[in-house]
């Protein structure tokens, strides 16, 4: 049995799809749980997880991974939910709280803030409900399709994959599948022919989960246009570059 975690947020929608679908999933040799990115990361470092769909900050984390197949939740340029959420404008921003739900969205911020908006913010990690503590002179990261919800409630919404892109002029990885030990090749070729049934049929997964969602969230449009899932060369770049500058910024802390 592959003990699969994965995200459970909209933007994997075709990716369960693919494993729902693709008749290349027997479900009495993958069991899959569905995680916020965080805990998909803790299960995969604790051996809960043989593959798992977690942020890329995680990585340098782990004593060895591996990158499994060619499929990431990714973006190019926009992602419309990965959000620096405020009430005043970036330069008068001095604290910015960090989204507990995902390593990766926060360190983004922080190297955004340092090398690109060249602001210097106190962060402080967040805990559940704090988006309500968004208020004055005080930010914070939000994530996920919580964004949906609450975009509305603020003056200003910078989102960081954009940012990042005008910053880079490279792509943005958030998540990638990964693990910790080698896994059998046939169960790579299987998952991820199932992951690329499920982006080769966009329409058809929007046509079987949009009825799930609340009619103010752009699942159309979010899924077709804003996620992008294909770990391609640009990616890969994007990935390396965003990872070196990680390293740089964990030692700067030190």
């Amino acid at each position: 049995m592959v003990n699969l975690s994965i995200v459970s947020y909209l933007n994997t929608a075709p990716f369960l799809y693919g494993l729902k679908h693709s008749g290349k999933i027997n479900s009495n040799e993958f069991n899959i749980s569905l995680d916020i990115p965080s805990v998909c990361a803790q299960k995969l470092i604790n051996g809960e997880a043989d593959i798992g769909l977690v942020p890329v900050a995680i990585l340098p984390l782990l004593p060895a991974y591996q990158i499994i197949g060619k499929t990431c939740i990714g973006a190019v340029g926009k992602v419309d939910s990965v959000m620096l959420l405020s009430n005043v404008s970036i330069d008068k921003i001095d604290k910015i709280l960090l989204d507990y739900q995902s390593r990766t969205s926060v360190k983004l911020c922080q190297i955004l803030a340092a090398n690109y908006w060249k602001i210097t913010p106190q962060f402080e990690n967040a805990a559940p409900n704090y988006i309500s503590n968004i208020n004055g002179n005080t930010a914070a990261v939000v994530i996920g399709d919580r964004v949906f919800d609450v975009l509305h409630q603020f003056e200003y919404a910078y989102d960081l994959s954009e940012a990042w892109y005008n910053f880079q002029q490279l792509p943005f990885v958030f998540a990638s599948w990964a693990s910790i030990r080698p896994q059998r090749n046939e169960v790579i070729i299987q998952l991820e022919e199932a992951l690329q049934f499920g982006i080769n049929h966009l329409q058809e997964t929007v046509s079987e989960i949009i009825s799930n969602y609340p009619t103010h969230y752009p699942v159309e449009k979010y899924l077709t246009q804003r996620i992008s899932y294909n770990l391609d060369e640009a990616k890969l770049k994007g990935l390396e570059t965003f990872l070196s500058l990680l390293g740089t910024f964990n030692k700067e802390l030190k």
